[in-house]
């Protein structure tokens, strides 16, 4: 157990906080440099940070301390959790209006795709099956996947790249208890699902779609014979998802 976490368990969250931040005071400042490169932007953000944290007696930490389960390490959940609030404050400060612009330049799948990868926060999984389920029932994933990254490119390129350069879909959802509303239940829905695969199958989502990562590196990663090995585990493993959603009496425009 760490030692931030034992002071919360002894309700003293002045003192907890004090060794959770001597602890990860770098590791937050590593993850805010990924997108912000000024001093000021980053020291403004790196507040931010800390103001979130430190609401309701840490209550975004208890969260986390307090999950039976973990599906995530800390540091991986707290660089999350970073990354949404870092893309949050330079939204806030430079409006909505400027990513807007990049949207309105894209074809319109790949717009689609940016309003709900980028301002919605959904997975590779959850756009993918909203579009498929919603406007596009035909489409290939194998050509979802080839807009994702133009979607990406775009995003990233030009003056304001650094924002959203190496922003994906986040590794884990921050605790249910961190969020409210349909967010939580759409989370917890989504997480339920991806928990019925089997690991190789959680896995194999997690680096193709989740990452991004191209289908001859996840085989090589996971000790499949090759790309086609892990195109035919993910789309059996994306059957199985949409099989079971069906089977709860899960709509996929309710996660």
């Amino acid at each position: 157990m760490e030692s931030w976490v034992a002071e919360l368990d002894l309700g003293r969250h002045e003192a907890a906080w004090d060794v959770f931040l001597n602890r990860y005071r770098r590791l937050i400042f590593a993850a805010i440099r990924h997108y912000a490169q000024d001093y000021d932007d980053v020291m403004d953000v790196f507040a931010r940070v800390c103001e979130v944290l430190r609401e309701d007696d840490l209550a975004r930490l208890r969260c986390y301390a307090q999950q039976p389960a973990r599906g995530a390490r800390f540091s991986t959940w707290l660089v999350t959790v970073v990354r949404h609030l870092t893309i949050d404050w330079f939204r806030h400060r430079d409006g909505r209006h400027r990513l807007s612009a990049i949207a309105d330049g894209l074809p319109p799948l790949r717009r689609r795709i940016f309003e709900l990868v980028f301002f919605e926060r959904r997975s590779g999984v959850e756009a993918y099956e909203l579009i498929r389920a919603r406007e596009t029932p035909g489409l290939p994933f194998r050509t979802f996947l080839s807009e994702l990254r133009e979607t990406y490119k775009a995003a990233t390129a030009g003056r304001r790249g650094h924002v959203m350069r190496e922003l994906g879909p986040p590794p884990g959802p921050e605790p249910v208890g961190a969020t409210t509303g349909v967010t939580a239940e759409r989370s917890e829905r989504l997480q339920h699902a991806l928990h019925s695969l089997s690991d190789l199958e959680q896995r194999a989502v997690q680096l193709y779609v989740m990452d991004g990562r191209p289908a001859a590196e996840v085989a090589s990663l996971l000790g499949l014979p090759g790309p086609k090995a892990t195109y035919n585990l993910v789309y059996r493993a994306l059957a199985r998802l949409r099989h079971g959603f069906e089977q709860s009496g899960i709509a996929l425009g309710d996660l």
